[in-house]
Order: structure tokens, then C-alpha cells, then sequence
């Protein structure tokens, strides 16, 4: 049995110690199997770059917890995007990208590909295990759901997501104390979420979580109030700009500060429509996404906020490499322990497909066909701990 491992995708803080777990069990159960690892994921498929966990990487298994970020790299690769293969060089003119990775795993002796990656990853890893079968190739694909988004139908949980939360808290316990620089000073905390809003939101939670344990000086003004957020803005909340600015201007008046906690992903479509109509160019990647770095939602609404609230001072801080490239947490290595588990299993059976808790299935955790897989996945506002915070927020 020859097992070929792969992460592609933005970082997240699962990928090594998921790679560190599914090596490590297939050592323990299956001590006689091998085992590679493609360098910068399908990009190291196409091209057949690939590395050998060696004996001496076999003794160093336990320190993949200790990582974040990828211990193989990783990349953004389509494999039915065959102009964008050639135009980075993975493949020449009349290839095909799916034939190509195909023939190399036989090359390579695999029997088992298990990818790690988001919705787009694991949708390419789809797109490969369906030409694999058509074309009867004996392969079993398995994938485990990473993205800090936490956006994949039909999963309760991704991997690495609570520990992006936790990490982004962190993040802004040192930032909030910017707000002692100036009076009037607003800060945009810009927390990673192209479709979903669920990372901001549990970002917030986290980090008012956090605030509990803080000891003040009300004497001097360093007072809960300042140091708490003040609003929370997500793709799946419509804003209503105006009531806002109105309530945030009560809130700059009387503690002399605004602290915005923003999803990249929140008015997207409002900066893509500006931009458009100013005749800019909108940049996508090889999935069709627009690339939110270019369109900088954190400054739109910074701009936008700053003239309402006749802020004097204006911080943007974006949280998100800080939050993604960190190692897991507890909570989440205990999930990646789980589902890398049941990916070992899955795979020894000869069942393709992603792990994860089932939301469709009573969050059953199981081995879902990969035709169920799809992104952006909308944060589900209705939930308490959501609706108990928001009210607690506006009524700072």
C-alpha cells in the first residue's frame, strides 16, 4: 500500500499536524506501507515532485503538531482550468490536467491520495477521483476539510477554524490598546471571510470571552467599554449604513473610540460594482475569485466610516495570515485527530470522499460522497450565542 499526501490552498492551522496524523496512523496500523508527500499540492502532482517520508522523517511524526502552515506547500490549482496549467507551465498545450495527475500517481505506485484543502480543493480532488473511476483506475481518493472560513456544505467544522478564531482574539488584544493614541480613533479589525462570516463572528465572540478576565482602571477611564467591540459586520447581515453610523457616532462621543470587527467579505459586491464603474480592472484567481487584497475592504469601509464619525485617527488591521498560519489549538487538534482517524479508515476501504461531521446526517462523522461538497456556506445568524452577543454589543 503506497499513500500519497497533498495540501493545496490558503494555510490553515491543521495542515501539518493533519499531515503528522494521518502519517502516524498508517505507521501504527499499517507499519509495512508507504508513504509520499506532493510538493505544493496539485501543482506537485502535475509536475511529479514529490518526497519520501523517510525513516528519519517517520521518527520526527510528533513534531508536525508542533507547526502551522504546510510542511509540503501548497498551491492554487484547477485541474479543469487547462489554460491557466498552461500558462504557469504545469502542462503543455493539448494535455489534460486530470490525465496528467492520473498517470503520475500509477507512476508513482498510489493507491490512496489523500488531499487536505478547502471546498476548492477538495472539489479539484472530486473532479480527479470521478476521472479516476470513469477511466478505471484503481485509486481510493479521501479529503479532509480545512479553511478557517468554515463555509463547506455539508460540514459542521473545518479544520482550523477555532484555532483562527482564538488566534484573531489574540491578535486584537494588542490592537485595541491603539486606542489610547488618539482621541476619536476608530479601528477596523478586518478578519478573513470571503462568502461566510463565520470566522468575524467567532473571532468577536472569542475575543469578548477573553475580555471577562481583564482587569480595569475605571479611575483613569480604561474602562470595559472602550476596550469592547462595538460592532460586527458579516456578509450575511445587511447594513444598514446610516442607523449604524448613527449609533457608532454615540459611541465615538461618549468613549471617545470605535472598534469595527469586519468580515473581508461584507460589501464585497458594493466596492466590486465602484471599482467597476471607475472602469478598474478586477483581478481573479485560477477559481474564478476575486482577489479581496486588491479590493481592500478594510480601507472602503474605513473611509467611508471615518468621514460619518469624524474619526481623527484610523487604524486597519488585518488579522488573517497572524490567525491562519498559527499551529492548532486543543479543541482543533482533537478534531484533527478524529477526522484524519476516520480518513485512514475510510481510505483502507476503498470509500472516496471528504470527512467531517455531517450536518445533513444528524452531524454524523462520516465519509461524504464528493458530489455533496461544495463552498461558500453562509454563516447561520440565528444561532444563540451569535444573537446574545450582537445584543449585548448594540447595547454598549
Amino acid at each position: 500500500m503506497k499513500i500519497a499526501l497533498l495540501t493545496s490552498g490558503g494555510i490553515a492551522p491543521c495542515l501539518s499536524a493533519s499531515v503528522g496524523r494521518l502519517a502516524e496512523n498508517y505507521l501504527e496500523k499499517y507499519p509495512e506501507s508507504k508513504i509520499i508527500g506532493y510538493l505544493n499540492g496539485y501543482k506537485g502532482l502535475l509536475l511529479g515532485n514529490s518526497i519520501q517520508f523517510t525513516e528519519e522523517i517517520k521518527t520526527k511524526i510528533s513534531n508536525f503538531y508542533s507547526f502551522g502552515g504546510s510542511p509540503l506547500g501548497n498551491s492554487r490549482v484547477k485541474l479543469t482550468n487547462i489554460q491557466d496549467c498552461i500558462n504557469k507551465k504545469y502542462i503543455k498545450k493539448g494535455e489534460d490536467p486530470l490525465k496528467i495527475a492520473a498517470d503520475q500517481l500509477v507512476k508513482d505506485g498510489v493507491t490512496i491520495l489523500h488531499t487536505i484543502g478547502g471546498d476548492d480543493t477538495n472539489t479539484t480532488a472530486s473532479d480527479l477521483s470521478n476521472f479516476l473511476k470513469k477511466n478505471n483506475y484503481n485509486l481510493t481518493v479521501v479529503g479532509l476539510p480545512k479553511t478557517i472560513d468554515n463555509d463547506v456544505y455539508p460540514i459542521a467544522q473545518t479544520l482550523g477554524a477555532w484555532t483562527a478564531a482564538e488566534q484573531g482574539a489574540i491578535f486584537f488584544e494588542n490592537i485595541v490598546n491603539e486606542n489610547t493614541t488618539s482621541d476619536r480613533q476608530l479601528i477596523i479589525h478586518e478578519v478573513m471571510g470571503r462568502h461566510c462570516g463565520w470566522l468575524t463572528a467567532a473571532t468577536a465572540f472569542e475575543y469578548r470571552k477573553r475580555l471577562e478576565n481583564v482587569q480595569f482602571i475605571e479611575e483613569l477611564n480604561v474602562i470595559k467599554e472602550k476596550w469592547d467591540i462595538h460592532s460586527v459586520l458579516i456578509p450575511e447581515k445587511e447594513i444598514d449604513f446610516d442607523l449604524e453610523c448613527k449609533r457608532l457616532n454615540n459611541i465615538m462621543n461618549k468613549y471617545d473610540c470605535v472598534n469595527i470587527f469586519l468580515s473581508e467579505g461584507a460589501g464585497q459586491q458594493l466596492i466590486i460594482d465602484e471599482k467597476t464603474k471607475n472602469g478598474e480592472h478586477i483581478d481573479r484567481d485560477a477559481f474564478g475569485h476575486v482577489r479581496l487584497d486588491d479590493l481592500n475592504p478594510g480601507k472602503w469601509f474605513a473611509k467611508e466610516f471615518s468621514k460619518r464619525l469624524s474619526a481623527n485617527k484610523v487604524l486597519i488591521q488585518k488579522s488573517g495570515y497572524f490567525s491562519r498560519s498559527a499551529k492548532p489549538n486543543q479543541k482543533d487538534l482533537e478534531l484533527i485527530i478524529k477526522l484524519a482517524d476516520k480518513a485512514v479508515e475510510s481510505a483502507t476501504k476503498g470509500i472516496s470522499g471528504v470527512v467531517g461531521w455531517d450536518e445533513e446526517n444528524n452531524n454524523t462523522l462520516t465519509t461524504i460522497k464528493f458530489n455533496r461538497i461544495k463552498g461558500g456556506k453562509p454563516f447561520d445568524t440565528t444561532q444563540a450565542w451569535y444573537t446574545k452577543m450582537l445584543t449585548e454589543i448594540e447595547n454598549i
